[in-house]
């Protein structure tokens, strides 16, 4: 958003806005914020309010505070739900950036992984957050915090507001020493988000397509707990490239994640593997490691990228591109299965059609057949539904279909189905 930046209020909210901004003093001189001169203009849409300030105004420790404070009493006047403060054009401080450095979208980036979980608590914007760092190692990174109601992924990178824009009006991540960081988080105040589903959509939305990145490697994604329309719908509008889930080895949050896997395939979303978080832990006074959840569960269907401790050193803020060696492994593993994620776990002698003319796959298939033995096992890569193959197999057995079982076919990604059964 540009605001032409009007030196007198166009509307009653506007000047109910500007009233509310009277209450603001800056840090520094105690002067009130409108008093000053500071505020260059405002502007309120629907539930959403943006203030221009003085870009000077918003430079240091005591610009956050100010910025924060603004943020707050905007919040106080009826009807608006969140408020946003950019720099005013103008000013000593290059506080926005420029555009041509800059491209606005998710899509900007060669990939984008998803951190989520089934449960809070269970150190997703950790792992996340960490993840970022780890990667920021040897590429252009950018996390987005979409964890609407629990915004933690700021406070874990000890950054802070204020959120500056482009010259086109777009949000600008804020730099993390080496990782750019996106939140709800830092558009809006300290207050508890009480949004309803629609509303935190709109809001993830606006910031998924506004926002203006100058990395474009490798977007990390912390998404919020559990399966609800925040997710769903981020599934939906974000092209993910896989999928890391989090969880501790307590039996309900792995029977949990297990379900939750389901959701991520349906939404053609590959699982890269699971972080086992919080699985031991060293006792301060014999040094022996004991498990913090005795019996653990490992029942799970997606590899286990790594199982890390409860320990001090895996809790503090990460430093991008020097984060604790546990996370660089993570991070290389993720690394490798981004590259191969569209790719079908098949065994090496698997009959791949995909590359094969249409005229040209039943002899591939007749050729791997003959070359096996009843009872072997038969995999089948292909680019389009299988299921036909069956009666195929069964006509150079000379059986009915139902003898070729059992025959299983799965949608291993969107253009890619695996079908499983044994020679006849």
């Amino acid at each position: 958003m540009t605001l032409d930046y009007p030196s007198t209020p166009t509307s009653d909210r506007e000047a109910q806005l500007l009233a509310a901004l009277e209450g603001v003093q800056r840090p520094d001189t105690g002067e009130s914020l409108v008093d000053a001169g500071l505020v260059a203009g405002v502007d309120i849409e629907d539930d959403r309010a943006t203030v221009a300030v003085d870009p000077d105004a918003l430079a240091g420790e005591d610009g956050e505070a100010l910025a924060a404070a603004s943020v707050r009493a905007a919040r106080t006047v009826e009807g608006i739900e969140s408020a946003h403060v950019e720099p005013a054009s103008g000013g000593d401080s290059e506080t926005a950036a420029p555009d041509d450095t800059r491209t606005t979208g998710v899509e900007v980036f060669d990939h984008v992984v998803a951190v989520a979980s089934t449960k809070g608590g269970v150190g997703k914007s950790t792992v996340a957050v960490n993840l970022a760092c780890a990667l920021a190692t040897d590429a252009d990174v950018g996390v987005f915090d979409a964890d609407v109601y629990g915004p933690n992924v700021p406070t874990l990178l000890d950054v802070d507001a204020p959120v500056h824009s482009t010259d086109a009006g777009n949000p600008v991540p804020v730099d993390a020493g080496g990782v750019e960081v996106m939140s709800v988080g830092l558009m809006a105040d300290d207050a508890p988000l009480a949004w309803r589903g629609a509303m935190a959509h709109d809001a993830l939305a606006d910031l998924f397509a506004d926002t203006a990145w100058a990395a474009d490697d490798v977007l990390v994604l912390d998404l919020p707990p559990g399966t609800g329309d925040t997710v769903l719908t981020t599934l939906q509008e974000v092209p993910v490239d896989g999928v890391v889930f989090v969880t501790t080895p307590f039996h309900t949050s792995v029977a949990d994640t297990e379900r939750s896997l389901d959701l991520f395939h349906e939404n053609d979303v590959p699982v890269l593997g699971v972080v086992r978080n919080m699985r031991s832990f060293e006792c301060p006074s014999c040094g022996d490691e004991h498990a913090m959840f005795p019996g653990e569960d490992t029942g799970l269907d997606a590899p286990v990228l790594a199982s890390l401790p409860f320990d001090r050193d895996l809790q503090g803020s990460p430093t991008p591109g020097d984060p604790p060696a546990a996370f660089m492994e993570l991070a290389s593993e993720v690394a490798d299965r981004i590259e191969s994620a569209w790719e079908p776990d098949v065994p090496a002698d698997a009959i791949d059609l995909r590359s094969v003319p249409p005229d040209g796959r039943r002899d591939r298939v007749r050729e791997a057949v003959a070359a096996r033995t009843s009872g072997d096992d038969l995999v089948l890569v292909s680019d389009r539904d299988p299921t036909p193959v069956r009666s195929f197999l069964a006509d150079l057995a000379d059986v009915d279909p139902e003898v070729v079982a059992p025959f299983e076919v799965e949608r291993a990604t969107p253009e890619t189905w695996v079908a499983r059964t044994e020679r006849p």
